[in-house]
């Protein structure tokens, strides 16, 4: 076994995590390490017991789950049949990412920790708990603990002898070379061809036809919000209230076509990828051989606000230019992120637009290394808004268009949602790259249970399908309380409750926070229904779902429900709380949120 080698496993949701770890890994090579990297869920945990030194790196989603790529891990690191000296031989280090804005903020990273001492392991130091919060980004903590874990690793195991540590200033290999082929064969249409009795996933998707695509807001509301439908028929997929749509988006044709004016590239040329480095596979989600055309419209997320990574590779190209080369590396070392947080992250600046405003670097960067200066894409979830019972062989969801305006001239747009948005079920034959998971909220499947549902906005989403399956089966019980600005603006399927409500089946309370002087939100409806909340709490063992935006709602709703509980069942504020959490324990009380 190689003494000096660092397994690297990481359990990352949109990418962030994965990039961190990408990171360790640089840095341990500059270190003469060898290294092992990869996703928790597809290193065979039964290894854990030989490893000698492991960092983990692992993100926290919705309210405490782990991100998709360690859900596996996690179930197993979790089992109480483990022996808890089966670690003993471990030195781990756990860095986690976070959003303070989240309840369970870095939950993961935290009960991880502590799980892989109770196993045995010895930590190396404590957990780094960064936050997506803070004015400087996640690298405000993970750098200083960083410094802290390669001082004390080098003590453990020092630099072979006559080697020193690698400069930054040395440009490393590229992970991958393209080959590029002779013939311009068939362009790849899919990334991978589906089996038949396959069920989709990331790497096999259903490619779906696009049935409507509906706007659901007034005209002249500020937002625009779309009811999809998708056709799924023939796909193997099924899904249940509280299930998620992934999509796997394009970039919008004129960024495609800028980039490749900006490299030189061939849309129709086809290349193959090859390893470059022995301990990086090449990425499952390429198809293989692949065209330049869907490398860069449907691979590299050109429109992704560029990391610090970004600009330290960069830098290695701006042999031409002293100012490119100085301003680069300003945004790359640790005294210039400030700087680059104005530059980038405050206006959204994209990774297109960032290469557009140092030409000079980006004309000289060889095809192999866009592989390391720009991420894949990662897919877009969507709770899913319709259920099968109602809609058969289909699929539904709401989707926000992402539009807002910064000190750029230009205005921001969402990747998924622009590209999205502007197709058309009569005019376009585009297939659309889509699979089912598992979502982080779960339905009572007594269909005699009431069920209470907090959903403003988008949040309506997996409650719209959870009232469309329940109602299909004759059932009632189903409480709703939505929030939007305006009964004639933005009040998302108005018109669908109607025969429900008429059945007894479905109660609704709105709350319009623009249609009149003072706002009202739905915290406030759930004050004003304090008695009949209670009673299905208390009394009938309802469950009691909150979904929608991350920022402030979730926390507010729960501060009016310890009102609720207070007051109803004459308690003190410290029994009301722990009311509440006896109800997340078992399940009775859940919360699915993003930001």
């Amino acid at each position: 076994m190689d003494e000096r080698k660092v397994v690297i496993l990481y359990g990352s949701q949109t990418g962030t995590a994965q990039d961190v770890a990408e990171r360790l890994a640089r840095e341990a090579k500059q270190r003469h390490f060898s290294i092992f990297l990869s996703d928790l869920d597809s290193y065979p945990v039964a290894q854990l017991i030989h490893e000698k030194l492991v960092v983990f790196v692992c993100s926290t989603t919705g309210q405490g789950d782990p991100p998709d790529n360690m859900k596996i891990f996690w179930r197993f690191i979790l089992r109480k049949n483990l022996p808890l000296n089966s670690l003993k031989t471990l030195q781990f280090a756990v860095l986690g990412l976070g959003d303070s804005s989240y309840q369970k903020f870095n939950f993961i990273a935290k009960i991880l920790h502590k799980r892989l001492r109770q196993l045995g392991g010895s930590a190396i130091l404590n957990p780094a708990l960064s936050d997506e919060q803070h004015d400087l980004g996640q690298d405000a903590i993970i750098d200083p603990w960083l410094q802290s874990f390669w001082a004390d690793i080098l003590e453990k195991y020092p630099l072979p002898l006559g080697k020193q540590i690698i400069s930054g200033n040395i440009l490393p290999a590229a992970r991958y070379r393209v080959e590029y082929l002779d013939s311009t064969a068939e362009l790849p249409t899919s990334q991978r061809i589906q089996n038949q009795n396959q069920v989709p996933n990331r790497t096999c998707p259903h490619h779906a036809k696009l049935l409507s695509n509906a706007r659901m807001t007034a005209s002249d509301h500020f937002q625009d919000v779309r009811l999809i439908r998708l056709d799924i028929d023939g796909s193997n997929m099924s899904h249940s209230p509280g299930d998620v749509l992934m999509i796997h988006p394009k970039n919008q044709p004129d960024t495609v076509t800028t980039f490749l004016e900006m490299f030189n590239l061939h849309s129709e040329k086809m290349f193959l990828l090859k390893q470059n480095d022995p301990d990086y596979p090449l990425p499952p989600n390429l198809p293989q051989p692949c065209s330049i055309q869907y490398l860069v419209e449907s691979y590299l997320d050109i429109n992704c606000i560029p990391r610090r990574y970004f600009f330290e590779l960069l830098s290695h190209f701006a042999k031409d230019s002293e100012l490119e080369r100085f301003k680069l590396r300003e945004f790359a070392s640790a005294e210039g992120q400030q700087d680059l947080f104005s530059y980038c992250n405050r206006v959204r600046r994209t990774t297109l637009e960032t290469l557009q405003d140092f030409p000079g670097a980006a004309s000289l960067v060889p095809i192999d290394y866009l592989f390391d200066l720009i991420p894949a894409m990662q897919p877009r979830a969507f709770s899913i808004a319709s259920s099968l019972l109602a809609h058969p062989n289909e699929v539904q969801i709401l989707m926000a268009v992402v539009e807002y305006t910064t000190k750029l001239q230009k205005p921001r747009r969402g990747v998924c949602s622009t590209w999205m948005a502007n197709l058309h079920p009569d005019t376009d034959d585009i297939r659309i790259p889509v699979w089912i998971k598992r979502g982080t909220i779960t339905f009572p499947t007594n269909h005699d249970t009431p069920v209470i549902m907090v959903g403003p906005g988008t949040g309506l989403a997996p409650f719209r399908s959870f009232i469309q399956d329940r109602v299909s089966r004759d059932h009632g019980g189903l409480v709703l309380f939505f929030g939007c600005r305006s009964a004639t603006k933005d009040f998302y399927c108005s018109s669908e409750w109607e025969p429900s409500i008429d059945g007894g089946l479905l109660r609704v309370f709105t709350a319009f926070s623009r249609d009149q002087e003072e706002k009202i939100y739905v915290q406030d409806r759930i004050l004003e229904q304090a008695g009949l909340i209670w009673d299905l709490i208390e009394n009938q063992k309802a469950w009691f779902f909150v979904a929608g935006n991350a920022k402030r709602m979730p926390d507010d709703v729960k501060a009016i429900m310890q009102q609720v509980i207070m007051k109803e069942g004459s308690m003190t504020e410290d029994e009301a709380e722990r009311y509440v959490k006896d109800l997340e324990k078992t399940k009775r009380y859940q919360v699915e949120a993003w930001s």
